[in-house]
């Protein structure tokens, strides 16, 4: 029995240059994210009432509440672009306070990728932090006090996104912490067009 030559199949391609953002992902080891259409990004006032009543950075930083956008403001701006990327990131400290230093580091690394993103040509790409700022050791508290305006970018948190309902429709894992000595599972957003 003679076996039929099968037919040739061109493997997919991934749209506008994906694979290549997937590369630079990579490149600069953030492995681990998924792919969201913006419009799957969970906006609530719920999160804003949290950074209002609750959270110690309010008003506190330049990136933070009330030095952020109304939320109604925030889901216009996210229906702006067609994809998102979601980066995970686990850690787990020893000390509280060893978060600030984890976390500044990889929101500089994200900074380097998303200007590689934009230099690309994707002119739109907007990064949203993992954690806080964290950029300057102290901040200013306001927008026009900021020491470092190009590099400050909000949380994900800061422009209303619900994260835990957001990243599980993703599949990925999140908790509320008790203890520190738990893993974090963190997660920051680039806005791509």
């Amino acid at each position: 029995m003679t076996r039929r030559p099968q037919p040739h199949r061109p493997r997919m391609r991934k749209p506008d240059g994906l694979s290549r953002l997937e590369g630079l992902f990579r490149d600069h080891g953030f492995a681990d994210f998924r792919w969201i259409d913006p419009k799957e990004i969970v906006l609530g006032e719920w999160v804003r009432m949290k950074c209002l009543y609750g959270c110690t950075e309010y008003g506190r930083t330049a990136t933070c509440p009330p030095n952020a956008p109304a939320v109604e403001a925030c889901e216009r701006f996210f229906r702006e672009y067609g994809r998102a990327v979601v980066f995970h990131f686990e850690k787990k400290v020893d000390r509280p306070e060893d978060r600030h230093a984890w976390s500044r580091k990889i929101n500089l690394d994200l900074l380097k990728l998303e200007r590689e993103v934009f230099m690309a040509g994707f002119v739109k790409a907007f990064l949203l932090y993992m954690d806080s700022c964290n950029i300057c050791l102290e901040c200013s508290g306001d927008r026009a006090g900021c020491k470092a305006p190009k590099q400050a970018r909000p949380t994900p948190d800061a422009l209303g996104v619900d994260v835990y309902t957001t990243v599980r429709k993703l599949g990925y894992p999140i908790e509320v912490l008790s203890d520190y000595k738990q893993t974090m599972n963190r997660y920051a957003f680039l806005l791509i067009e």
